[in-house]
């Protein structure tokens, strides 16, 4: 159900995949999609900045708060409030039109719903001070636009209440919201050109991400609208073990968490021009569809919380992508991260990113993965 119909609640567009063989059903997309793009010019590019997982701080266990806020000032001489955390995070999105990230936690205060039992060892909630809302949107300037995906696991932590208070949150501050529900919301950009955005998860309460005819049905209903529909997804198994991108369903702590590929095939038969993934918390493969892009998951971006960030959930990147029209990216670029610590972000001048996403595309989709240049670039991969 959407939350008070404003401008304000956008929509990520996510990637889903029809059932058949990949082949078969990625070769049906291009004509599918080909159909549907009825909008596709641009008054000029638009340079597209998306990144993973984010928390701007937590509330909800009083004894990691303290024991992370006494870390973060006497060992990094950093603050905990939302403003003093993302301040590093701002320089990632630099020169873009439109930024995508991932609201990893709820928005509030005071009283809430508990998640976890009190002996949980595999269970984390996550809700950010009031102040995450404002900074959420100071990662880009009006005019330009910041988009905020709800459709995660962590989203619900306070509550349905909480999520609830979450979307305003962010709506109030500008922010434009995706994955509240089903409906793309149009992104208005500066040379007066609208995008749309659309945001799904494993989530049985709403449209399920793992219903991939539905994916299809709701990325084609934007695309007729607008042309131009950017999906992002929250799925697939999570850990340093989950690297590896398949065509096949995954599963997390027993639960089913979607067919990243096969979302990205519906996605994309339904006209998607870019698809964005998060969720494993480690960085996965991307691939060109031709002249659209699938980046299967970003990674941890800035995470605040008990989090394990030992090599390589410690590693993350923004990716920029430039669109041209409906269903063509003309480049794309990866900008790396690494985090020392919950909370602390720095550049990472290693570039390990760059090394990660280029192995894996290789391995895991040797005809169509990425190829990454010696300056971040994702390229189309020759061919033997």
């Amino acid at each position: 159900m959407r939350i008070g119909r404003t401008p304000a609640l956008v929509a990520f567009v996510i990637v889903a995949v029809f059932s058949g063989t990949v082949s078969t059903a990625r070769a049906q997309s291009g004509q599918t999609a080909d159909k549907l793009a009825t909008h596709r010019s641009l008054s000029a590019p638009v340079r597209v900045c998306a990144g993973g997982d984010v928390t701007l701080g937590t509330n909800l266990d009083p004894t990691w708060a303290k024991y992370a806020a006494d870390t973060l000032w006497k060992v990094f001489n950093l603050r905990s409030d939302p403003d003093s955390l993302v301040r590093a995070l701002k320089p990632f999105f630099a020169g873009a039109d439109l930024i995508l990230v991932n609201v990893e936690g709820a928005i509030g205060s005071g009283p809430a719903k508990r998640k976890c039992g009190p002996k949980s060892t595999s269970c984390f909630a996550f809700r950010q001070p009031p102040g995450a809302a404002g900074a959420f949107r100071s990662l880009g300037e009006s005019p330009i636009a910041v988009v905020g995906n709800v459709a995660n696991n962590h989203s619900r932590d306070a509550g349905d209440a909480g999520r609830d208070a979450t979307i305003n949150a962010l709506s109030v501050a500008g922010v434009r919201v995706t994955g509240a529900d089903t409906i793309a919301t149009p992104v208005a950009l500066r040379l007066g050109d609208t995008i749309a955005v659309l945001g799904f998860y494993t989530d049985t309460t709403a449209p399920d991400a793992r219903d991939l005819a539905a994916v299809r049905r709701h990325v084609a209903r934007a695309v007729q609208r607008y042309g131009i529909v950017i999906v992002t997804m929250h799925l697939g198994a999570e850990g340093v073990s989950a690297q590896r991108t398949r065509n096949a369903t995954e599963r997390f702590l027993k639960i089913n968490r979607g067919n990243p590929v096969g979302f990205a095939d519906a996605a994309m038969s339904g006209g998607a021009t870019l698809v964005v993934g998060h969720g494993p918390h480690v960085l996965r493969a991307a691939e060109w569809r031709g002249d659209r892009l699938a980046v299967y998951s970003l990674g941890n971006l800035l995470t605040y919380g008990p989090f394990k960030l030992k090599e390589p959930t410690n590693r993350g990147a923004v990716v920029c992508a430039t669109i041209d029209s409906a269903q063509h990216v003309s480049r794309a670029e990866l900008r790396p991260t690494m985090q020392l610590w919950p909370g602390v972000l720095r550049p990472d001048s290693s570039n390990r990113a760059w090394a990660l996403v280029d192995s894996l595309s290789k391995l895991d989709f040797p005809k169509t993965g990425a190829a990454v240049s010696a300056t971040g670039g994702l390229e189309k991969r020759k061919r033997p």
